[in-house]
């Protein structure tokens, strides 16, 4: 909910001989950008190099995208979205929250399947998800990630969901889903290759033919009162370098 705030200046004539008034500040130079839990690793490189060259300082505030669009809808301060998918961004353009000539594809998504014991679970490959001592399967809720979707859609495209649909366990988005098989919790979790192309453990690049591409679209917040800024972080993401830390991030490039 927006909040507004009226601020008043009495001035006392009779105690001061006048009464002169400060601009008021600018909007800070800082820049807040709510992004897919699948950017956590990469973007923390990208908010460093972006920084860097340009001197802004970028703030991160991940989550799963549905939830991030719905806080955008309801006028959360951010000034630029970068989703896991381009249905939400879309979205968001038709209701004019989000600006569209900024809107842009700026990274096609790798699903991969992690697996931390890989040796002792026996997962070798997607149909040894229907062995026995596989117990648990994280997978992010596809209503909300659009990675989970993905999952479910491979698990089916695979003929295997049937078997493997009691052993699922749901998490609010991908980094979550992750999470609950580095504590244990989970046998293995479906997940953004980006978060765990260094871990240790089995790591399957799940066949890019059996989902439908995962393009991750991005666009400037139509409220945002730093759209300079927006724009300059918008333009780094898409340019060589910005391109250059997605593709060793994880990533394929559109």
């Amino acid at each position: 909910m927006k909040r507004r705030v009226a601020v008043w200046i009495v001035c006392a004539a009779a105690i001061l001989n006048g009464c002169g008034t400060r601009p008021a500040p600018g909007p800070s130079a800082s820049l807040t950008v709510a992004a897919a839990a699948n950017l956590r690793d990469v973007f923390g490189e990208v908010g460093k190099a972006f920084e860097a060259k340009t001197g802004t300082p970028v703030t991160f505030i991940y989550g799963s995208t549905a939830q991030l669009a719905q806080q955008i809808e309801n006028g959360a301060p951010f000034d630029l979205f970068a989703a896991a998918d381009k249905e939400h961004v879309d979205s968001l353009v038709r209701s004019k929250m989000l600006n569209a000539d900024s809107r842009a594809v700026y990274a096609l998504g790798q699903l991969a399947l992690w697996i931390p014991k890989g040796e002792q679970t026996g997962i070798r490959e997607l149909k040894d998800l229907s062995r026995q001592q596989v117990r648990f399967v994280a997978v992010a809720q596809p209503d909300l990630a659009p990675y989970g979707q993905t999952s479910i859609e491979v698990l089916k495209t695979a003929g295997l969901w049937a078997t493997v649909e009691p052993k699922v366990v749901y998490a609010t988005n991908i980094s979550q889903a992750k999470q609950l098989a580095a504590s244990g919790n989970a046998d293995a979790a479906f997940t953004a290759y980006s978060l765990v192309q260094h871990e240790h453990g089995t790591i399957l690049n799940i066949d890019p033919h059996l989902y439908h591409p995962i393009e991750q679209a991005l666009a400037i917040v139509s409220s945002s009162p730093r759209i300079k800024e927006a724009n300059a972080f918008r333009a780094f993401l898409l340019g060589a370098e910005g391109r250059a830390i997605l593709a060793k991030g994880g990533y394929s490039l559109p």
